[in-house]
């Protein structure tokens, strides 16, 4: 695998992985309504639920070809189904007062994940388009997952970083901006299904 793949399979990850999608927004919507202390359980299942659908795409990629299909056209249904539940979710959030605020959990940060097809599309592309033309092993394409999952962690605390930042505008102006959210999980939905 020449200097120039090596570039390309990057930079696809850096793009695919900075740009919206359902666990970046739940992210960035968790930490403007919990805080990070609060939400930190939700960020490290959305994080852990990323490198086990990243290694579940090598493990797809290397032997399991002809369930694949199958199993993405069903995973794509529910993962519409789940964040359209969390568009809706967010569209109807308010902030919490500091005193009655619940920990986001761990269970539906990996859940998303876990039925969030983009990542999986994101996993499967990178392995097809730019790994498996040099190397087809497993301990190569369980490497590029793993470089996807850690850069798209990079990517959703950045997320969390800016919703940070944001928490003070957010108490203001919740209203409009969880709408703006929601619309952007909406889209995200209909681009699976389109």
């Amino acid at each position: 695998m020449g200097m120039q793949a090596i570039i390309a399979f990057l930079l696809y990850a850096v793009v695919n992985a900075f740009t919206p999608g359902p666990g970046n927004i739940l992210a960035l919507n968790t930490v403007t309504n919990y805080g990070w202390e609060k939400g930190k359980k939700l960020f490290f299942g959305i994080f852990a639920g990323y490198y086990v659908v990243q290694i579940l795409c090598a493990i797809f990629v290397f032997g399991l070809n002809l369930l694949l299909s199958p199993v993405m056209s069903v995973m794509k249904y529910v993962g519409v189904v789940y964040i359209l539940y969390l568009a809706i979710h967010i569209a109807l959030s308010k902030p919490l007062e500091a005193d009655n605020q619940k920990s986001a959990s761990f269970l539906k940060g990996f859940m998303l994940q876990f039925v969030n097809v983009k990542i999986y599309m994101f996993g499967i592309t990178a392995l097809t388009g730019y790994i498996v033309p040099y190397n087809s092993s497993f301990a190569i394409l369980l490497f590029a997952e793993l470089v996807i999952a850690t850069i798209g962690s990079i990517a959703t605390l950045t997320w969390i970083f800016c919703g940070s930042l944001f928490q003070q505008a957010y108490q203001k102006y919740f209203r409009v901006i969880n709408i703006f959210l929601a619309l952007i999980l909406v889209e995200c939905a209909w681009s699976m299904i389109t």
